[in-house]
């Protein structure tokens, strides 16, 4: 379906038009239709595929046609990130440029000055406020702003914020919001926390749901089974050749994420890093930086995986495999956009196998196995990590060797295990003054076939090398001295 045939103003479908964007995708030609007739609405869909433009295009349009007030907030659009605030706000000056609608994006981060800014746009009054929960109820604590005559409510990524913790902050922001409005809640996923809060703030929701995708036909998906140790040299490797170009690197945690851009640099590659403790100055910076091509690498925790468009993504690299199936395929989404190609590797330790498994679960396919040094056809996904060489003796905790639990070395009393053919180890006798000549004792036969086991022949007790005897019988060579 095109745009035009939407029931949208003229102003909006101009910018549409200067855009170049003409067709609508799904989520869009399912949620447009029922937030033009004012309903509820609860709509699942993973990100890249144009959720923004489903919320943000109906808004606009009600607000351009609409008699809302002028000084006074008059639509909440909620975010987990401040990236993704920026860049909804940015998208909206697009979609809004024919109309006379303002904005303001409200995030932390930022220094005394840009806070002072932020108290006053929300003052005076504007449109559309896109903010994280967080500095959104710093500025309600503070009485800088009126949200009594909002009349749109919309929670974007409302999956992510739940798991960043913000239930309390969203539900305390409720409580300022008048209970005659519009709510919008989009989420890539339907986890129970999510259906429990809609069903706290949504009034008989309209739900639109569209399945999960399977990634792009043209990503090249590639694991790489090995140890925790492992991942370092492997990224190195991969990574530290002149065609690593527009690399994104995704890790669990914002220290792993310190340590990967500390190796990396130590082997000369440009890259920038992007986590929690970086103010939002330098945030913008590594962003700018990396999209301009002036870094090679960006390595990132999760707060890049949703809702970042960034074009020309050659590969991404998942250090840590992801908790599910479709935070999977948010990561590699980001590369083989536009019909281009793509490659998404993922390094999978011995304790993340049986997660990646349920995604190649929900992929329908097994993803290509790779060693360390090249690719080794799925076989190591049931026999282990590549590159390593320990038996499964040493993996059961101990090493290998003849059986005895010495880690393959002989009993030091073993009388061959030191000496030639032919030499002799001798014992006095406290008791009969007596001296034993002991000869050598073939080792015991560790190619496998046990031969001498076989024959039934056992090394000579301690008793009868101390006394000469033992059931009547006389073992060849240890035939007591006179």
């Amino acid at each position: 379906m095109k745009f035009e045939e939407l029931d949208l103003n003229y102003d909006v479908l101009d910018a549409l038009d200067a855009m170049h964007i003409t067709d609508c995708t799904p989520i869009q030609e399912q949620s447009i239709p029922l937030t033009l007739e004012g309903r509820d609405l609860i709509a699942v869909a993973q990100t890249g595929t144009g959720k923004t433009a489903a919320y943000l295009l109906p808004v606009l349009n009600r607000l351009a046609d609409g008699d809302f007030p002028e000084d006074a907030v008059n639509c909440i659009v909620m975010t987990p990130t401040r990236e993704l605030a920026m860049q909804i706000d940015q998208q909206l000056q697009g979609f809004s440029y024919f109309l006379n609608v303002s904005s303001l994006p409200i995030y932390g981060g930022t220094d005394g000055a840009t806070f002072a800014l932020q108290q006053r746009g929300l003052k005076l009054g504007a449109d559309v406020v896109i903010a994280t929960p967080g500095r959104l109820l710093a500025h309600l604590q503070m009485g800088c702003v009126d949200l009594s005559r909002v009349s749109f409510f919309i929670l974007d990524e409302a999956d992510r914020m739940l798991d960043m913790g913000f239930f309390d902050d969203i539900m305390q922001i409720v409580k300022h919001l008048p209970s005659e409005r519009q709510t919008l809640m989009f989420s890539a996923t339907m986890p129970p926390k999510i259906q429990q809060l809609a069903k706290t703030i949504l009034r008989d929701p309209a739900e639109v749901k569209i399945a999960v995708s399977r990634p792009a036909e043209k990503i090249d998906q590639r694991a790489y089974f090995c140890y925790e140790p492992q991942k370092l040299p492997l990224i190195k490797k991969l990574l530290g050749g002149p065609e690593a170009k527009c690399v994104l690197v995704f890790a669990s945690s914002k220290l792993k994420v310190k340590e990967i851009a500390r190796e990396l640099r130590k082997a000369k590659v440009k890259l920038g890093e992007m986590h929690s403790d970086l103010d939002q100055n330098k945030r913008e910076e590594v962003m700018l930086d990396f999209k301009a091509g002036r870094t090679d690498v960006l390595v990132a925790t999760d707060i890049v995986a949703r809702g970042i468009d960034i074009d020309g993504i050659s590969m991404v690299v998942n250090y840590d495999v992801p908790h599910d199936a479709e935070d999977y395929v948010h990561r590699i989404g980001r590369t083989a956009r536009a019909s281009a190609e793509g490659v998404a590797v993922t390094f999978v330790s011995d304790k993340d196998r049986r997660r990646f498994a349920g995604i190649e679960k929900f992929l329908g396919k097994k993803v290509k196995r790779y060693s360390m040094d090249g690719e080794t056809d799925g076989v190591l996904s049931d026999e282990g990590p590549s590159g390593d060489n320990r038996s499964e003796g040493k993996r059961n905790g101990r090493k290998k060797g003849n059986g005895t639990g010495n880690g393959g070395r002989r009993n030091s009393r073993h009388p061959g295990h030191n000496k030639k053919p032919g030499d002799e180890s001798r014992a006095a006798d406290s008791h009969k003054d007596k001296e034993i000549a002991n000869k050598e004792i073939p080792a015991a036969n560790h190619d496998g076939n046990n031969s001498k086991k076989s024959e039934g022949k056992k090394r000579p007790s301690r008793r009868w090398r101390n006394h000469g005897r033992r059931n009547g019988d006389t073992p060849k060579g240890n035939t007591p001295e006179a």
